[in-house]
């Protein structure tokens, strides 16, 4: 009789499998067939299908008698239903603050299987821990942040799932990847790949990639299953909003240097005949760019160029205006750079939050700033997404990625439903005639 066991991130069939089986290719090594441990699920349907009967040691798992006291409201019901309905595999999209944790605890407690929950960050991860053991009334295991502890509930980073995966790939039937846009990273692939869990939930607020690694969590985890946008929940379970763009000029000199160095970039891509369609054209110019010193040249005038409209003087003193208009409101600064988040927080008084900031200063800032001590804060990158941050009614995007994603990630911080049922505002401020106008005008 064949059968199927779980080794080092692999499925094994001692036996004699059939042709054609999904994942399977001969091991010279072993001898033995083996296949991708994420197959495992593809694997079993097939065999199913061909009327195959086999001994079944890879998942040897008990079922948990896990409750909530969580009701899901009508659209977390129905993307949950969504994701059951396509084989208890897929991924969700919804826009931040909009409950997705809810979503994965009720999978879990559907599924009644041990689960591995997979996190970018420490906060997240501590994020996670803490409603899980509230909510379960149980250990939860914790990888990352100085701790390995595997429970039959367990939270991980990507970074200690990556390390882990081969060994405990067998430990768990549900794995719900929280941000799941990061598993498109190269390496965070082998997270999916080494795990036989097969039931798997992506939750993300902006799945696809520019790079199309998209496809790639597709087949690991399932296709998108639902999505859900802002628009669809403000008013109601989120804030209405409204965005306001204000293009400011570059200086005399700032327009000198980016015309300087955004013709050095533009002049080589018309010598070499290359056109920039999409996020992987551009990484086979980064690739490029390590034999080729022109197209090296070339990728540091792009960064000069960017840093010059990122950076435009101008965007200072907007934002001046815009902090003593919403002297009572409570506003968060997004800036790209570091540097800058420096200089703003010097100017005009103002915490910062940058990756340079350590956990616990961090955490007492955004403290400070829930309790209302604190009424602004500006960070780079950093709170965009992985961390909860306190309430907060205006956001000012003074310079960023220019990414759908991004955004999206940073409109999703002033969303809560505000209790006086106010309005959320958002401010992006970009540069006249630069490549940075030219994203903003694309995405209206």
């Amino acid at each position: 009789m064949l059968t199927l066991s779980f080794e080092d991130g692999t499925i094994r069939l001692s036996g004699d499998p059939p042709a054609g089986l999904p994942g399977v290719e001969y091991d010279a090594r072993s001898e033995t067939a083996r296949a991708p441990a994420y197959q495992y699920a593809a694997l079993r349907t097939a065999l199913d299908e061909r009327g195959i009967e086999c001994e079944d040691r890879v998942l040897e798992i008990p079922s948990l008698d896990l409750s909530t006291t969580y009701d899901l409201r009508t659209y977390q019901e129905t993307a949950l239903s969504a994701w059951r309905s396509a084989g208890d595999r897929g991924c969700l999209e919804l826009p931040t603050g909009s409950g997705k944790t809810v979503i994965g605890i009720a999978a879990m407690v559907a599924l009644g299987a041990p689960t591995l929950v997979v996190v970018p960050t420490i906060d997240l991860l501590e994020q996670w821990q803490r409603e899980l053991e509230r909510e379960f009334g149980r250990p939860v295991g914790r990888l990352g942040g100085g701790q390995q502890r595997v429970e039959s509930v367990t939270v991980s980073t990507y970074d200690s799932a990556y390390l882990r995966a081969d060994e405990l790939g067998d430990r768990f039937g549900l794995v719900v990847f929280d941000e799941v846009h990061h598993l498109g990273g190269e390496g965070y692939r082998d997270i999916a790949r080494l795990l036989a869990a097969p039931a798997r939930m992506g939750l993300t607020a902006t799945f696809e990639r520019p790079d199309g690694a998209h496809e790639v969590v597709a087949d690991l985890v399932g296709p998108l299953v639902h999505r859900v946008d802002v628009d669809d929940l403000a008013g109601e379970h989120l804030a209405d909003y409204d965005i306001k763009r204000i293009e400011v000029a570059l200086t005399a000199a700032e327009r000198e240097r980016y015309d300087e160095h955004q013709g050095t970039f533009t002049d080589y891509l018309a010598r070499s005949g290359i056109e920039l369609r999409s996020g992987s054209d551009y990484q086979e110019l980064v690739k490029r760019s390590g034999r080729d010193p022109a197209a090296r040249e070339a990728l540091l005038a792009k960064q000069r160029a960017r840093e010059v409209m990122m950076n435009a003087q101008r965007k200072v003193d907007r934002l001046a205006d815009i902090l003593d208009t919403h002297r009572g409101d409570r506003v968060i600064v997004f800036t790209a750079y570091t540097d800058l988040v420096y200089r703003l927080s010097e100017r005009f008084l103002i915490p910062a939050i940058t990756h340079e900031t350590g956990a616990s200063e961090r955490r007492e800032i955004l403290e400070r700033f829930r309790e209302g001590t604190y009424s602004r804060v500006v960070t780079a990158n950093v709170l965009d997404e992985g961390v909860d941050v306190p309430d907060a009614n205006v956001a000012v995007v003074l310079s960023g990625s220019g990414s759908e994603r991004e955004f999206t990630q940073r409109l999703g911080r002033i969303l809560r439903p505000k209790a006086d049922g106010g309005r959320a505002l958002l401010y992006e401020l970009v540069t006249e005639a630069t490549a940075e106008e030219r994203v903003a005008r694309r995405r209206r």
